[in-house]
């Protein structure tokens, strides 16, 4: 194995400013394939608070050649500039300490670059990814969020299109005035088409609008284009943020590692996430592209303006804006809906990395390579700490503390400290406890016990946090426990509480009570915490059916389903009758949001299933687990077997398709109805006509995903190829349906004749993703066969993808981060795996720290 140890840690205790900073950067491209070439002009002036000089000049650069470079117009001689592979020192003796401009030409290779970081090419467009260190790639520069400056650029090259952050000057010519740091530089040329709008801010400012794509795509950009300017409305009305450029802009990338990235006023996004139309996007698509666009324009402020002294502070603008799309889309849809879909990505994800080898406090205090802390931790995590600190102040004094803080800090490098010292200045409120939540890794634990005396109800919340890696004996944490009470009809016995845990062991009363409570606990999810509690199935049916906040209304159910899916695996124990009866009552309460009825019928995944049943002290059998569930739902169906065609009808979409919440709602039952009427059919007639009338993609593809399940899907699967083949989006798609929805004992075949079909391009990141991360973090029992083809499959694609995407590999390595809680013979072959990739002779850092963290 390669320890991690092999490379050095960075650690936040180290952290120092830097020995110079810089004012203004001139930079100037003429754009080639092979052979771009970059001339900086930087203007740098001494830190005075750096004492300790003189100091050599130290600039980070990699896989760049060196032409020239100069000390305020005096060439320096090769022998006066050190060269190593992670950059370039000049020697403090050449180096004006006061300041001083640099000048240096450097060559580059944009289509040799593979990594999708720093300029790269995509199908003939050159493109920018700069976060974390990508800058370096381009230019020699110090590249580290603390140094902000002004940008001046000009691009020379054969595209038409060319394109850079801030106003443009005309001729490939663009000024940013905002002093940005260099991970927020952006520059794209190509051959693109311009989707083209306008906003007038709440100052009553014009500001174009751009949503640039190839040729053909224009016409897949208007939600894209809507959900743009309702985000920003939408800044402008709740945080009072507006816009401060003339014009903001969004280019859609084909090869593109992340989701979209925030440069200023030039987001770059993958096309997946811009690109939308009734037949070629699901549901969920525009859910995404609406929430992600969101997501990325709130960076103008929390993110951009407002920046990272250093990537410690990731969590600062990542946790706080995943937080405002949250809002944002939680306005725009349904609070409710969105707050269930966010946990269940959370306990996905997040909780996951919590329980194992690759827990990290949502700011870390060390890091090898700062991609691999692009994570749940820093953005969902993160997300739940500014709600619980919402919770804990009230939304007035959160607005208030949000204003302080844009006031205080713009145009800023902050901490977690400058963030927390914000709230403690505006709320009067000592918050030294709740920094925690910053620091310590791990997922609490909170058990409590009830006492019933008199008219009072005694709670005893005990919270524990487990330890994990490099971290133990932790203290009590700040959770606050939103706490309803309910009477035996059903409603409010008492007010509402949130009851604040600080303590390890703490008890609270609550006085006036007739009769005993059902407690309805830890409402909204309000604090990311595991909640242990003595329930019975009886009275998750009454919360199921009584509960007035809509999220534990859920969380009950879905409580009730892992409880005895628990027992079906481990225990071999029936059906509770009991169970489908109470889907029923919920799947035909048209009271209901249809949307939030069919996350009801969905049951608990394979995943939290074995995580569940691996925390009750048993090795989780994949196998049982898949049983399990399709005979609950087929238990579920036969009791709705009399009600699903009558409801299947009903929620039918007549007229043309549209987005909105409330007909996805619809369509979201519809499906989850159509899930359990196959489970009645043999042959699938129902899926088969859905998926011959369909005329939008999310009817479409839930339909071929049902047959594929039943083994139905041969010739849908080509006739939707044949359909679609010439759309990349959709394709992705058809690749993801076939390798996660096949059934186990297939799907390590199918996925293996996938890779040799001629669409798959394994060096693009989405088409990759689509299958081998489709294969392997979405079909559990495929992915677990008992033979180890699944973990062979996959560690032969990590191995063949490292030397070219780094990063991508090392996102996907979590694949294997489970492998202790299955039986020895599985733990066996994922070990093998891990260790096959962690004794490549030149394997990645970026994959090296991750496999080594998985494997220790």
């Amino acid at each position: 194995m390669r320890p991690t140890s092999s490379v050095p840690a960075i650690r936040l205790s180290d952290y120092k400013q830097p020995e110079f900073w810089i004012e203004t950067v001139d930079l100037h491209f003429k754009l080639h394939p092979t052979q771009t070439r970059v001339r900086s002009k930087i203007v740098f002036k001494g830190n005075t608070d750096r004492t300790d000089g003189p100091h050599d000049l130290r600039l980070h650069g990699q896989d760049l050649k060196l032409l020239s470079a100069s000390i305020n117009g005096t060439a320096l001689k090769p022998d006066e500039i050190l060269l190593d592979a992670e950059g370039l020192t000049i020697p403090a003796d050449l180096v004006p300490q006061g300041g001083f401009l640099w000048e240096a030409e450097v060559e580059t290779n944009p289509q040799a670059n593979t990594s999708l970081n720093g300029l790269y090419m995509s199908n003939g467009m050159y493109c920018t990814q700069c976060e974390a260190e990508g800058f370096r790639k381009i230019t020699y520069y110090l590249d580290r969020p603390d140094v902000m400056a002004v940008f001046t650029v000009a691009i020379d090259g054969d595209a038409p299109v060319l394109l850079s952050n801030g106003n443009n000057l005309g001729d490939g010519k663009w000024h940013d005035p905002w002093p940005k740091p260099a991970y927020l530089f952006a520059l794209v040329a190509g051959d693109l088409v311009s989707h083209d709008d306008h906003f007038t801010t709440m100052n009553g400012r014009e500001v174009d609008l751009q949503i640039f794509v190839r040729p053909g795509d224009e016409d897949k950009c208007a939600y894209a284009m809507d959900s743009l300017k309702r985000s920003m409305r939408w800044d402008e009305t709740e945080y009072g943020r507006e816009y401060d450029l003339n014009l903001f802009m969004i280019v859609a990338v084909d090869d593109f590692n992340m989701g979209a990235m925030e440069n200023k006023g030039l987001n770059i996004f993958n096309s997946k996430y811009v690109l939308a139309s009734p037949e070629t996007a699901t549901d969920r698509d525009y859910e995404l592209i609406e929430g992600i666009i969101a997501h990325e324009y709130f960076h103008n402020w929390t993110g951009n303006r407002i920046t990272c002294r250093d990537w410690f502070q990731l969590c600062l603008k990542e946790g706080l804006t995943v937080f405002r799309d949250q809002q944002f889309s939680g306005d725009a849809r349904s609070h409710a809906v969105n707050r269930i879909e966010n946990v269940l990505q959370l306990r996905a994800r997040q909780f996951r990395e919590d329980a194992g080898p690759l827990a990290h406090p949502v700011r870390p205090t060390e890091y090898i390579e700062i991609n691999n802390f692009y994570t749940a931790t820093v953005y969902e995590k993160g997300a739940e700490v500014i709600g619980m600190l919402r919770t804990l102040v009230g939304a007035d004094n959160y607005r208030k503390a949000l204003d302080l803080y844009f006031e205080r800090h713009d145009g800023q490098a902050c901490t977690i400290e400058d963030w927390i010292k914000t709230f403690e200045d505006a709320c009067q409120m000592d918050l030294s406890q709740f920094a925690l939540w910053y620091a310590q890794a791990g997922t609490p634990r909170i058990t409590v016990t009830e006492d019933f005396a008199g008219d009072t109800l005694t709670l005893t919340f005990t919270q524990t946090n487990p330890d994990t890696p490099g971290q133990t004996d932790k203290k009590p944490q700040v959770v606050p426990i939103r706490t309803g009470f309910l009477a035996a009809d059903g409603t409010e016995a008492a007010p509402e509480q949130t009851l604040v845990l600080n303590a390890g062991v703490q008890s609270f009363e609550i006085n006036g009570l007739l009769d005993k409570p059902t407690l309805s606990l830890l409402r909204g999810f309000s604090a990311p915490v595991v909640l242990d509690r003595q329930i019975t199935n009886a009275e998750r049916a009454f919360l199921l059916t009584h509960d007035t906040d809509p999220f534990n209304q859920w969380e009950s159910g879905r409580a009730y389903a892992l409880n005895l899916l628990q027992d079906m695996v481990v225990a071999d124990a029936p059906v509770d009758a009991a169970f489908p009866k109470a889907m029923q009552a919920v799947a035909t309460n048209d009271a209901l949001d249809p949307a939030f009825r069919a996350l009801v019928l969905s049951l608990p995944s394979e995943d939290a299933l074995a995580q569940a049943i691996f925390e009750s002290g048993t090795a989780p059998d994949p196998d049982k687990i898949y049983a399990a569930r399709q005979n609950l739902a087929k238990a579920v169906a036969t009791e709705l077997a009399g009600d699903l065609p009558d409801l299947y009808g009903a929620l039918a979409t007549p007229g043309p398709y549209t987005p909105e919440a409330d007909p996805a709602g619809k369509r979201s039952l519809r499906g989850a109805v159509l899930s359990l009427i196959s489970h009645l059919e043999p042959d699938c007639a129902s899926a088969k006509a859905q998926f011959a009338a369909a005329d939008n993609m999310t009817e479409q593809l839930s339909a071929l995903a049902t047959l594929i399940r039943h083994n139905q899907g041969g010739d849908a699967v080509q006739a939707f190829y044949n359909q679609w083949a010439a759309d990349r989006l959709v394709i992705d798609k058809w690749f993801t349906v076939q390798v996660s929805s096949a059934p186990a004992d297939s799907a390590v075949e199918v996925a293996k004749a996938l890779t040799e079909h001629k669409d798959f391009d394994w060096k693009n990141p989405n088409r990759y993703r689509s299958l081998v991360a489709g294969f392997a973090m979405m079909n559990p029992a495929g992915f677990h066969r008992k033979d180890g083809a699944g973990y062979e499959f996959f560690g032969d694609w990590l191995i063949k993808l490292d030397p070219v995407n780094p990063q991508t590999t090392a996102r996907m390595c979590g694949g294997f981060e489970t492998w202790r809680r299955y039986d020895p013979a599985r733990q066996q072959m994922m070990r093998a795996q891990l260790q096959r990739i962690a004794d490549l002779p030149n394997l990645s850092k970026d994959t090296a720290e991750i496999v080594g963290k998985i494997l220790n």
